[in-house]
């Protein structure tokens, strides 16, 4: 079910090919997790239960893999090993943990292959869901989410922060998480083009081969959460032998087709992902998400086919989506594909 051996452009391509052209990204975490009782008010948020309760993660990724999934990332999104150590792990347990975070997920894939097998219900009965191919991607947050102040969502380091303290941040998480098995890194919510430019550098001076894909979060259909361009971001996302994907998550949906289409026709011709969150803001002084202004959003499925027909080929969601959401977006997405999808 892997793409062992090809080549870093390909692994994309080759992985949609075998998807029958498009593919589902999962969703929420921490959402999940503490709809399953976790206790996530701490400053390792999701990260917290790969120490306290890493059978939860294991549950959130196979709620995922069986409403149709086909890329799952890790609960390393707030791992770091300075998160780690600032809790009074020692490094060696910082760095365990993150494989762990690898681990569990590699290991939820094979329980949910295993059951493919067994299973009769007329959902695993279904092979466009039974043998479709599943990656691991070992997400990696952005230096904002290890601050825990919400930095993440304006993408405000201060003036004192360079590329290279954002590449010493990420160096050894990001070559433990490769060196764990994963399968592609994910580079997720992106706020602004310093931080890209320091993955990109990183990913070219550490020699790593994995693939990976860079997506940003965005405030409006032009710009991500800093204010930087989008074409400056994807740009730089673009010129990065290593990246073989490019878009947004954790972005209102109302921005995302005319995201999708500014990234497609301007800065890049690598495919394109989105996973938006449900509508909702976040508040960081409260550590809460509030309904936003203007129309409804928490049902963007209804505008896969919209936002497919715009050049995006990777869809899942962010915050505060559901393994319901993730079945709706696999039911619309085989559904078109029909029988193309094995």
């Amino acid at each position: 079910m892997g793409l062992e051996g090809k080549e870093t452009p390909s692994f994309m391509r080759d992985f949609l090919d075998k998807c029958g052209g498009c593919a589902v990204i999962d969703g929420g975490f921490a959402t999940e997790l503490e709809r399953h009782g976790a206790d996530l008010n701490d400053e390792l948020w999701s990260a917290k239960c790969l120490i306290s309760s890493p059978h939860l993660v294991r549950r959130v990724h196979l709620d995922y893999l069986d409403a149709g999934a086909n890329i799952i990332l890790t609960a390393s999104y707030q791992a770091t090993i300075q998160g780690f150590e600032a809790k009074g792990f020692s490094r060696e347990e910082g760095e365990t943990m993150l494989r762990r975070s690898v681990e569990i997920a590699r290991e939820a894939r094979e329980i949910y292959y295993d059951r493919c097998t067994k299973d009769s219900s007329d959902f695993m009965r279904d092979e466009r869901y039974r043998k479709r191919p599943i990656l691991i991607a070992a997400s990696v947050g952005s230096y904002g989410a290890y601050l825990a102040d919400g930095s993440e969502y304006v993408g405000d380091y201060g003036d004192a922060v360079t590329v290279q303290t954002l590449k010493d941040f990420h160096r050894e998480r990001v070559k433990i998480l490769v060196e764990a098995g994963a399968d592609l890194i994910a580079f997720e919510t992106i706020p602004n083009k310093l931080e890209a430019q320091a993955y990109a550098e990183l990913l070219e001076e550490e020699g790593i081969e994995t693939p990976a894909w860079f997506s940003f979060s965005c405030k409006d259909e032009s710009n991500v959460v800093s204010g930087d361009s989008i074409f400056e971001c994807a740009s730089i996302a673009d010129s990065c032998r290593q990246v073989v994907a490019v878009g947004v998550n954790c972005t209102a949906p109302r921005f995302i087709h005319g995201l999708i289409s500014f990234i497609k026709k301007q800065a890049t011709s690598k495919p394109v992902l989105v996973y938006p969150n449900s509508g909702e803001t976040y508040i960081a002084e409260s550590n809460q998400w509030v309904k936003s202004s203007g129309a409804a959003e928490h049902d963007f499925v209804s505008y896969i086919g919209k936002w497919r027909d715009a050049g995006a080929s990777l869809f899942g969601g962010c915050c505060r989506t559901t393994p319901n959401t993730i079945r709706g977006i696999a039911e619309a997405t085989y559904g078109k594909l029909k029988d193309k999808c094995i």
